[in-house]
């Protein structure tokens, strides 16, 4: 038997770029899924979704809106756990105002999702999609013996004078988060990947592949930077060991390699002769050094790390597949 056979669960964001392969992978365990979306009407947000294995029998979209109060209660009504994955990203926040409205609608779409979670007695843990983003961004100079690990916390006034205003709204919406499932006596388990990377099931480009795509599609220099990558099938199984394994709890760092872009792109190189990728770094500075995440408690739910190889020449494919990059 499947394990998630006579489970109901539920999806929000259903349409992103993790949830849509969360999804996938809840349908091919047996689990009947209860999705939301912004809009029923948008094929580019159900079409991917109604069309998996599964989903006819199994697979049950609502139309939710992340700032309105209650509109996810009809959601999460009769599930056994709730995955919240669903968030408002927006790359590059420049407008104070606009600063304003990202954090506040991160914070309150999270908590508009708990609430609704404390009206459904059948709900036994829910599963938060947080980021490396709450995670790494302080003080603390990162150099290669430096081990990033579920006790850190991004810090506030950091991301505020560095300007990582969404940094900064993923840490705020994590720790209320925190606050109110303690509260409420909410079964909270939080998954903090880092560059989430690899194929594309919904067919408009996400704000982490379109990075990586960037860096492929007529860039002239790369950044000196150092980035934390992991496999958005890694990603999305992670969430579902969170959801089955009794003892999961707290947060956990989901990241498979942290290495320097040029790294990456060699590797690109190396497997796609014929794109256009960038051998000049934009600074003259040397390489920033690497750190490391730890993968202790991780293990437990995700015990092998997909090859960054395989994610990389799989991402690169499925742009290539949707349409997004001609080679």
């Amino acid at each position: 038997m499947m394990s998630g056979a006579g489970k109901v669960v539920c999806v929000t964001g259903g349409s992103g770029y993790i949830a849509s392969w969360l999804v996938k992978l809840l349908l091919q365990r047996g689990f009947t899924v209860k999705a939301s979306v912004r809009d029923l009407n948008d094929p580019k947000k159900t079409e991917h979704l109604v069309s998996l294995d599964g989903a006819k029998e199994r697979l049950h979209l609502f139309k939710a809106n992340l700032l309105e109060e209650g509109s996810f209660d009809p959601v999460v009504d009769g599930c056994e756990c709730v995955f919240h994955t669903a968030c408002p990203v927006f790359s590059t926040v420049t407008d104070p105002q606009f600063q304003a409205e990202l954090i506040d609608a991160v914070g309150k779409g999270t908590l508009n999702v708990l609430r609704s979670c404390t009206k459904v007695p059948s709900l036994k843990r829910v599963v938060l999609t947080s980021s490396m983003a709450s995670v790494s961004f302080n003080i603390r100079p990162l150099a290669p013996d430096v081990i990033i690990d579920e006790t850190w916390f991004s810090d506030h006034v950091f991301c505020e004078e560095s300007k990582l205003w969404y940094m900064l709204s993923k840490t705020l919406a994590e720790e209320d988060a925190w606050k109110f499932a303690e509260e409420y006596g909410i079964d909270l388990v939080a998954i903090n990947p880092g560059v989430v990377i690899g194929p594309l099931l919904q067919p408009t480009l996400n704000l982490t592949v379109e990075f990586l795509l960037n860096h492929i599609n007529g860039a002239q220099t790369f950044p000196n930077k150092v980035y934390m990558f992991v496999d958005v099938r890694d990603v999305a199984l992670a969430h579902i060991q969170a959801c089955e394994v009794a003892s999961a709890s707290g947060r956990y760092c989901l990241v498979g390699h942290v290495v320097h872009i040029y790294e990456a792109l060699n590797v690109l190189r190396r497997f796609f002769p014929a794109l256009s990728i960038p051998e000049k770094c934009e600074d003259d500075k040397p390489p920033l050094p690497k750190y490391q995440v730890s993968k202790e408690k991780a293990k437990n739910l995700c015990a092998n790390f997909t090859p960054l190889e395989v994610t990389l020449r799989d991402t690169v494919e499925s742009l290539k597949e949707k349409g997004f990059l001609h080679f």
